[in-house]
């Protein structure tokens, strides 16, 4: 197997992953600002970062991920006051839920999932060792960032810095002007908002300042991987980098890999135009866990993913492809033996399978390897070919390529119901199936064709098709 190579937005190259503990690989991810349901665009950026931790498990890396969960910003901060309750508990709705929508979604819980409100003395601690290294001020309570301080401002977003004004400052937590301003590390409080009373003074953190903290303190001066969407690249991973490297003298990053935007129909997500989805809003559409799972990972993280209803279809039929492929290995009579060729195919697929992630997550190429795999292997079934050490091997393979798809168990009606929707439809069970169609062949044995159609109609209506192949076996799968 070769070198795993991402892309590192620092320097806009495909490079080596070269942990700096051998053997062991430390992420930090960008974990969701709770003060709603995370939706469908968030959660893009939360698949590929699955993607990426199953596939470094499978290289046989150990994998140390932290996830922050925002707890405290201005919108929280605001939205919690409208409703007359604390931060913790108009917050604590949201992170159960998003919790949920990872599980529906078979999102792998990182190592260490934190929040904010838990770390703010260790906040105020690098605050006060950024001041040491004299490279913040104080205005009216609160304390900014000087970014004129820190000569490499801008390596990871690329902004023109020379419009640069002097001491002009944000205070708002998010921004989208790519114009560099000083940034608050420490906020003084406005009359009726919440705050914390500490040693620099009564306020709360900036958004920032959060992130480099928590980083830090699980994973130490220097991270392998920091990942994020790539509206996270500025202003807020650009001022995480100078935060930390200017409190510790460390390079803080090794890797940043940032996922490309989700787009609706080909147009932005928002509310204003009627395509603004969380994950829930999907489901109660009649969408199943597994669909919206196939389409998020089928997309490499780098290019922009357009979500529209034909290619949810073409992912339903995709899944479905792949599940029904695994029952005909499992439940098809094959002759004994094995196919040298078949076998062969097999190491050729899981080859092209664990290149094309190797090569900065390239899903399509994996996905292409999955399905080429999969026709060949049913060429050689309808052609007689197959053997069964064949369908063992084959099974082998789809396990090891469902490490990382997570798509083979049809758990999604269970998936749902945790969420208070309804199956989908009723689905019958392998065994449920396997007695009607000895039912219906018995009923053709005997000439009693009426009731032959009857059973294939309502398997039919129960979405299972059912195929009389040329030797007179009969052969069944899902819709």
């Amino acid at each position: 197997m070769g070198d795993i190579l991402l892309h590192n937005t620092l320097t806009n190259r495909l490079e080596p992953l070269e942990p700096l503990h051998p053997g062991e690989v430390r992420i930090y991810t960008c974990g969701p600002t709770v003060y709603d349901f995370a939706h469908i665009g968030n959660f893009r950026t939360f698949m590929f970062q699955d993607v990426l931790r199953r596939f470094l498990r499978q290289r046989g890396y150990r994998v140390l991920q932290v996830m922050n969960l925002t707890d405290v910003d201005d919108r929280i901060i605001q939205n919690a006051a409208a409703a007359k309750v604390s931060i913790r508990e108009y917050t604590e709705k949201y992170i159960q839920a998003f919790l949920e929508d990872m599980n529906a979604l078979h999102l792998e819980m990182p190592e260490e999932m934190v929040r904010a409100t838990d770390h703010v003395e260790d906040m105020v601690a690098l605050i006060e060792r950024l001041k040491q290294k004299g490279v913040t001020y104080e205005s009216d309570g609160s304390i900014y960032y000087s970014i004129a301080k820190f000569p490499q401002y801008g390596r990871l977003s690329k902004i023109d810095m020379s419009g640069l004004q002097a001491g002009a400052r944000v205070d708002m937590d998010r921004y989208e002007k790519a114009d560099a301003r000083d940034f608050a590390l420490w906020k003084a409080p406005k009359p009726g908002e919440h705050f914390w009373d500490t040693r620099i003074g009564p306020g709360r953190p900036g958004w920032h300042i959060e992130c480099s903290t928590m980083a830090m303190k699980y994973l130490g001066d220097t991270l392998d991987i920091h990942t994020g969407g790539i509206d996270l690249a500025f202003p807020h991973h650009e001022n995480e980098i100078a935060q930390s490297e200017a409190a510790t003298g460390h390079r803080f990053v090794r890797l940043w890999l940032h996922a490309e935007h989700l787009i609706i129909d080909g147009e932005k997500m928002s509310k204003s135009l009627g395509n603004f989805f969380t994950l829930r809003d999907l489901f109660a559409k009649g969408q199943k866990p597994s669909t919206i799972r196939f389409l998020l990972l089928s997309v490499p993280y780098r290019r922009q993913l357009n979500f529209t209803q034909d290619g949810l279809q073409q992912a339903a039929n995709s899944t479905e492809r792949m599940r029904n492929f695994m029952t005909r290995l499992k439940t098809e009579n094959f002759p004994a033996g094995s196919n040298a060729a078949i076998q062969a195919r097999a190491v050729e697929a899981e080859k092209e399978f664990d290149a094309g992630l190797a090569d900065d997550l390239n899903t399509a190429v994996a996905l292409a390897a999955v399905f080429d795999l999969i026709r060949d292997a049913n060429s050689a079934m309808d052609r007689g070919e197959f053997r069964q050490q064949d369908a063992t091997r084959l099974v082998a393979t789809m396990e090891t390529f469902d490490q990382i798809l997570n798509l083979l168990v049809d758990d999604d009606d269970e998936k749902l119901a945790k969420l208070g929707f309804g199956p989908l439809k009723p689905r019958m069970s392998p065994g449920e199936v396997d007695a009607l169609i000895d039912e219906r062949n018995a009923a053709r044995k005997r000439r009693d064709f009426k009731r032959s159609d009857e059973i294939r109609q309502q398997l039919a209506e129960s979405g299972i098709i059912v195929e009389d192949t040329k030797d007179g076996s009969v052969r069944w799968k899902y819709k």
